[in-house]
């Protein structure tokens, strides 16, 4: 009896833990498999094939699809004579750091012939973000959408829409965009800007030869369309918009936001920005153009081009079999605000807040652990012996954080960092402040040198950061939109001219401010952010303007282990590339 008793028992047992486990599984999402082929594929734009680094010989390259709470394993096995390595950007990599991407920070890159997979589960992160390279200029055509759809029957905190379309931004270069900055690298001078901006891969019908190659929108009358728009362009800030409709903001850097409604959205590199499109309720006897075009406030020159798609209307079926179905409806422009705007670019910025509600909270750091104050710009370095370089002077335009212009390590800082082994790879003395002052938004000093180095902040395991970023008027006053890896921050204040530490911080936002992975530092102006140091590893933050960061404007965080096993990196997977 006793038994039969005890078999009941552990049968029981073993039923009630296969269900648990299965109730586990349920909410644990699922493992998503994906296969990124890079391979060279000829593609024309603007009248001229050539031969382009893709993901599967697409571009932009495939969308990747996920819950919140699934696993990815994707495998990019690289075809191609340039190392590789990919980002998934604004992903959190909660301990999977190995899997974050940027080249020589957190993994040496796919050699030729070689492959890597890239192995982690997105936790507690819904929304849009994308997928780029993250080593040279490989980006210009390395990219693709990620979405991020909430756990299943968890809605939207808006309305549903009746469609989902990824709009994706991109940059083209008639040239080998690999020459380009090679070059740029040797000569020290400013690489060519390129020659026509895209609407998921296409340049639209207001440049030259490309009529055929513009992308269209059709939608339907009455209907809502979520537009997800993504900044994937190298060098420029973006302004959107669409003709005569209006768009509601709901989320940016896959984070709901409280909706507000605009006619223009401005998007930097590396950011993401979900809107609502409301179809207006008759098909209107009209198409209409949605345009990008950039928002620039930097001394050098930059792509003055306007990228353009189509927006327009399924038309009644009755409609279309009258003579209206061969007349050509009108095409009507959306106005943008001109190249420099930034009163614009700063009231659209200040509108994104947090929804900070119950459901979800803004987790905003109320105290402070570790301050610091970093001067973003644009420096020189001397030109080495015997060489002519191109910047002023016979110097080679530079980019720092703190005058330290970043050099790039021949081992990944993570591996360094993780085998206890940093001696001759890099040092921990990255400066908290820059290393004199002066009037950072006025006469620069009259010595404009940067410092070079390989140089990192260490922080303690959930240490509380703020940080103020400023920019500085070397060479000249730029926005810059600065990308954090690993962590997404809120933005709890920002203004223009010098950072005032006594007056400023009694003004931040600790209750809505926006919660992101990359922020524009405003021209001749300061951003303060703050972010909660969880998450152990090697953390790259730089301009996500790639000829900032190819000059120098990027460093690393290194966050140490917690004492708990669930606050320390894992060790590498076995099939980590080698350098």
């Amino acid at each position: 009896m006793g038994s039969a008793f005890l078999r009941i028992l552990v049968t029981a047992l073993c039923a009630l833990w296969v269900f648990s486990e299965l109730v586990v599984a349920k909410h644990a999402g699922i493992t998503r498999h994906y296969k990124f082929d890079i391979k060279m594929q000829n593609v024309t734009r603007l009248c001229r094939t050539k031969s382009i680094v893709t993901v599967n010989g697409q571009i932009p390259g495939p969308r990747i699809i996920a819950r919140e709470g699934d696993r990815l394993l994707i495998k990019v096995v690289n075809h191609v004579q340039y190392n590789v390595t990919l980002h998934w950007h604004g992903i959190r990599q909660l301990r999977s750091g190995w899997a974050d991407g940027p080249a020589y920070v957190t993994q040496c890159p796919i050699q030729t012939g070689q492959s890597y997979v890239y192995n982690f589960t997105v936790t507690g992160q819904r929304g849009t973000l994308f997928w780029h390279a993250h080593i040279s200029w490989l980006r210009a055509t390395l990219y693709g959408p990620i979405v991020i759809l909430p756990k299943k029957g968890v809605p939207y905190p808006f309305p549903q829409p009746h469609k989902e379309v990824p709009i994706i931004f991109g940059e083209w270069w008639k040239a080998d965009t690999e020459k380009i900055i090679s070059q740029a690298s040797q000569t020290g001078g400013a690489p060519n800007i390129s020659d026509a901006y895209t609407i998921n891969g296409h340049p639209g019908l207001l440049y030259n030869c490309s009529a055929k190659d513009t992308f269209k929108l059709k939608v339907k009358p009455g209907r809502t369309y979520l537009l997800r728009l993504i900044n994937a362009a190298l060098n420029d800030e973006l302004f959107f918009s669409i003709a005569n409709h209006s768009l509601t903001v709901v989320e940016a850097d896959a984070v709901y936001v409280k909706p507000f409604k605009t006619h223009i959205v401005l998007i930097t590199p590396g950011q993401t920005t979900n809107v609502l499109l409301m179809a207006k309720a008759k098909a209107p006897n009209s198409t209409f153009l949605m345009a990008a075009r950039p928002y620039a406030t930097g001394p050098g020159s930059f792509d003055n081009t306007t990228t353009a798609g189509i927006l327009e209307y399924d038309q009644h079926p009755s409609a279309t079999n009258s003579k209206s179905k061969n007349k050509k409806l009108p095409l009507l422009k959306p106005s943008l605000p001109v190249f420099n705007d930034t009163t614009f670019a700063t009231k659209f910025v200040t509108k994104i807040r947090s929804l900070a509600n119950a459901r979800f909270p803004a987790k905003v750091p109320k105290k402070v652990d570790r301050r610091f104050f970093f001067t973003i710009g644009l420096g020189l370095l001397p030109c080495s012996q015997n060489k002519t370089c191109q910047g002023p002077n016979n110097t080679m335009l530079a980019a720092s954080v703190n005058n330290v212009s970043f050099v790039q390590p021949n081992i990944a800082l993570l591996q360094s960092h993780f085998l206890n082994r940093s001696k001759g790879v890099y040092t921990t003395d990255f400066p908290t402040n820059p290393p004199f002052k002066f009037n950072y938004t006025g006469t620069p000093p009259s010595n404009i040198m940067t410092a070079k180095g390989t140089k990192v902040v260490v922080l303690p395991f959930n240490a509380s950061v703020e940080l103020v970023m400023q920019d500085t008027s070397i060479i000249g006053a730029e926005s810059h939109p600065l990308h954090l890896h690993g962590f997404n921050f809120f933005v709890v204040g920002q203004g223009f001219g010098n950072f005032d530490p006594k007056k400023d911080p009694v003004k931040f936002n600790l209750v809505d401010p926006a919660e992101r992975n990359t922020v524009g530092v405003p021209s001749g102006g300061w951003v303060a952010i703050r972010f909660l140091a969880d998450n152990p590893g090697v953390w790259f933050m730089h301009c996500h303007l790639e000829v900032h960061t190819s000059w120098g404007l990027k460093m690393a965080w290194v966050v140490n282990d917690g004492k708990r096993p669930s606050q320390k990196l894992p060790p590498p997977p076995s099939d980590l590339p080698k350098c």
